[in-house]
C-alpha cells in the first residue's frame, strides 16, 4: 500500500529534509511540498493526501489550526496528520485534534520512519475496518484509538466502561489499569452489542455477564460497586427481571 503525503514547513530546509525522507521511503508518494497552510489547504482541496507531515508554528494559518479544519472533514477523506515542530510543548494539542504522531525536531530518518509506519499501520487497519463493520459479532471485538495507534480490545474481556468528560476508561480483566482513549460514552456504546453491554449510569457502561451481583440501585463487579442512576433505573429494571 502506497500513501500518498504531503510536506508543510515554512522553513526550506527543514520542507527538503521532509520531502527528501519521504521520497526514499517504498511505501510512501510525495504529492505536494508547500512553505505554508494556506498553500496546503488550496492543494488539500485539489487532490487526495493520505498523511500530512505539518509543521506547527507558521505564519497566517498554524498546523494546529489546519489539522482542526481538516479533522471536520471539510476537505476530501481526512488525511492523517503527523506533526513535525521544534517545541514539544505542543504534544497535547497534537493529541486532541486525533493527530497520528508528532515528531519533535531535529530529527533523523529513523525517527521519521517510525512516524511513517504509524500511519502505514493506521491506513492497513482502515482498510479492513472498511471490509467488514467495525464491531464484528463473529470476532468480538472493536478497535479504539488509544493516544496514536489502534487498539483491538476482545469484548469478553471489558469488565466496565467509565465516562470521563472528553475521555473514556475502559476497564478489563487482563490489565491492571484501564485503557485510556480520546472518545465520548456515547460514541462507544453505539459500537457495543446490546446484549452483552449495558448503560446503567451517565458515566457507565457495564458489561453484563461481568456483574457478580445486582440490587434494585446497584450492580457490583469484582470489588467495583456502580450505581444505578435513575435515567437508566426502567431499562435495568427489565435486566433485573430476567435476573432473577
Amino acid at each position: 500500500m502506497t500513501l500518498n503525503c504531503i510536506a508543510v514547513d515554512d522553513e526550506p530546509l527543514a520542507l527538503g529534509m521532509i520531502a527528501a525522507f519521504i521520497e526514499q521511503t517504498p511505501f510512501l508518494k510525495l504529492v505536494g511540498r508547500y512553505a505554508s497552510a494556506v498553500e496546503a489547504l488550496q492543494g488539500l482541496y485539489k487532490q487526495p493526501v493520505d498523511v500530512v507531515f505539518l509543521d506547527i508554528q507558521m505564519p497566517d494559518l498554524s498546523g494546529i489550526e489546519l489539522a482542526r479544519v481538516l479533522d471536520k472533514g471539510e476537505y476530501g477523506s481526512g488525511p492523517r496528520i503527523i506533526f513535525t515542530t521544534a517545541f514539544s510543548q505542543y504534544a497535547l494539542e497534537g493529541y486532541k485534534v486525533d493527530a497520528l504522531d508528532y515528531l519533535v525536531k531535529p530529527f533523523n530518518y529513523i525517527d521519521f520512519l517510525k512516524a511513517a509506519g504509524k500511519a502505514q499501520a493506521y491506513a492497513e487497519l482502515l482498510n479492513k475496518a472498511d471490509a467488514a463493520p467495525v464491531v464484528v459479532p463473529e470476532e468480538e471485538y472493536l478497535f479504539l484509538k488509544v493516544e496514536y495507534q489502534l487498539v483491538r480490545i476482545a469484548f469478553k474481556d471489558i469488565l466496565y466502561i467509565e465516562g470521563l468528560k472528553d475521555y473514556v476508561k475502559v476497564h478489563l480483566e487482563s490489565e491492571t489499569k484501564p485503557i485510556l482513549s480520546l472518545t465520548s460514552l456515547k460514541a462507544l456504546e453505539e459500537k457495543l452489542p446490546g446484549r452483552r453491554f449495558m448503560r446503567i449510569h451517565r458515566s457507565f457502561i457495564v458489561a453484563l455477564d461481568r456483574i457478580n451481583a445486582v440490587t434494585r440501585n446497584k450492580v457490583q463487579i469484582g470489588d467495583t460497586s456502580i450505581a444505578v442512576s435513575d435515567q437508566y433505573k426502567d431499562t435495568f429494571s427489565q435486566f433485573l427481571n430476567r435476573w432473577v
